[in-house]
């Protein structure tokens, strides 16, 4: 297995598990989210190690890479290393932000079976899972001082 596999492959799993908590918070609410905040930083973490190895072994960006254009985007995500490390950023920031969901539904009053679809649609497509959270939680809050 290459370097690269090995590191998509350790960094997808600790993923897994911080969902795997937060899927379970009910159960020992304070403790999940803090394992799910444990495996968003060690996955952070690997993200640093990785962009840290990328600028010191240099090499230069591809021709047209930019964050001025999309075909700029494109073109600096071209090379395998950079799509890892772009993989790698959204494992990390959807699963911090999955755990901030579970841990501020208590206290907006969302229950738990209904938060459940949230995450998933959090892990799949981060800022959709995230506004849909937020309406529901704003209408719940609402609700609570009617």
């Amino acid at each position: 297995m290459e370097r690269a596999d090995l590191v998509f492959a350790i960094a997808n799993w600790l993923a897994l598990g911080g969902w795997l908590a937060l899927a379970l918070a009910p159960l020992k609410r304070n403790a999940l989210v803090l394992a799910a905040r444990i495996a968003a930083a060690s996955v952070a973490a690997i993200y640093v190690l990785l962009l840290a190895r990328g600028l010191a072994m240099g090499g230069g960006l591809p021709e047209g890479a930019g964050f001025d254009t999309l075909d700029g985007v494109i073109a600096l995500l071209s090379r395998r290393e950079a799509m890892l490390g772009a993989w790698i950023h959204f494992l990390a920031f959807d699963l911090f932000v999955g755990s901030w969901m579970a841990a501020d539904a208590p206290k907006a009053g969302v229950p738990h079976w209904l938060l459940l679809p949230l995450l998933g649609l959090t892990l799949m497509a981060g800022p959709a899972g995230l506004v849909l959270y937020l309406l529901l939680a704003a209408a719940f809050r609402r609700r609570g001082r009617d």
